[in-house]
């Protein structure tokens, strides 16, 4: 079976430290991440932020006050995938770190994550539905040759 056809941008702000997680993130492994979690043909930006835009973003659009690893804008989910992932680098490494993974594992999951969120997945609207989203997120690291992250 084809992978669905990909547009990535690929954007990292400017941050200390940025260098780490660049090396953590090459271009073709992130699309490989987030191909292998699309249903459909996809249009997406990636961004990796500081605790400071994500936030930010965090604050505007969720009502949040606090960075948090992911966060999808999903724009379209048909007949393409249209959406932004926004990661903030230092919340991710914290997590990384607490959960002994490396950089990169935690980044894929958590691509694998937002891009199942910009397909109209959702684990907040109960129980069942956190089960089966992770049940796929497992399911596609695995096919990715990356462990159970939970």
């Amino acid at each position: 079976m084809a992978l669905p056809d990909l547009s990535l941008s690929l954007q990292f702000a400017r941050f200390e430290g940025v260098e780490r997680h660049r090396a953590a993130l090459p271009r073709h492994s992130v699309a490989r991440w987030i191909r292998h979690a699309l249903d459909a043909d996809g249009e997406i930006t990636v961004r990796i932020v500081d605790a400071d835009e994500g936030q930010q973003l965090n604050r505007e659009f969720r009502h949040k006050d606090y960075a948090t690893n992911v966060l999808t804008f999903d724009y379209a989910q048909a007949p393409m995938v249209m959406a932004d992932l926004v990661l903030c680098a230092p919340v991710v490494a914290r997590e990384a770190k607490e959960q002994r993974k490396t950089l990169a594992a935690h980044y894929a999951h958590l691509l694998v994550h937002g891009t199942l969120h910009a397909q109209g997945w959702d684990h907040e609207t109960g129980e069942a539905d956190a089960e089966e989203m992770e049940a796929r997120e497992i399911e596609i690291l695995a096919g990715l040759g990356i462990r159970n992250p939970y």
